[in-house]
């Protein structure tokens, strides 16, 4: 598994990156056969340290998780059982759930990605009236091939607000999002004719 280990203004020392490396790759591989790569980053705001993890799997899930303490070491320490936390969930619901599917990577298809920028953006750099083109960022995304549980699981594992995915029955488009009143919603444009 790869790692990278960084810290925002932080110096990340060697004893701080092993200790990183041999408790996050034993959290990761008692759960998945297959991680590929690991980022940590360390940061600091007034007296207290927060630590972020992503752990990309092989099956092209993501994992992420943080946590903050007064020391940086249990800052780590806290991430890690967060991420332990949701890596157990993850195996047991794949273990209940879809055991045909744990093994198999995930399929990917590329697609575009588009953001524009807001009303209030254009605001704070003085334009007035909308007169000021719009701000588009292109970039290209991911859009995994899921199931719809598959789909929700991925969302939470990775503290996504929502997920377009392509739904593995009927190869259709589809979306998942956290609802206002706590409730997972699913947009399928299929079943709207």
């Amino acid at each position: 598994m790869r790692y990278q280990i960084s810290g925002k203004q932080l110096d990340v020392g060697e004893a701080l990156q092993t200790h990183v490396k041999t408790e996050l790759s034993s959290t990761v591989e008692k759960y998945m056969q297959r991680p590929t790569d690991a980022t940590v980053v360390f940061s600091k705001s007034a007296h207290e340290y927060f630590c972020e993890s992503t752990v990309h799997l092989s099956t092209g899930l993501t994992a992420a998780a943080t946590g903050h303490a007064t020391e940086i070491y249990a800052a780590f320490d806290a991430c890690q059982e967060k991420m332990d936390k949701q890596l157990r969930r993850h195996k047991r619901r794949l273990k209940d759930h879809h055991s045909g599917r744990s093994s198999t990577p995930i399929e990917f298809e590329a697609a575009g990605l588009y953001v524009l920028a807001s009303e209030e953006e254009d605001e704070s750099t003085g334009a007035e009236g909308g007169d000021a083109p719009a701000i588009v960022a292109e970039m290209e995304t991911q859009v995994p091939t899921l199931s719809v549980g598959e789909a929700v699981m991925q969302m939470e594992i990775s503290h996504k607000k929502l997920l377009v995915f392509r739904n593995e029955k009927h190869g259709g488009v589809n979306v998942v999002y956290h609802r206002d009143d706590g409730n997972v919603g699913w947009i399928d444009p299929r079943n709207s004719k």
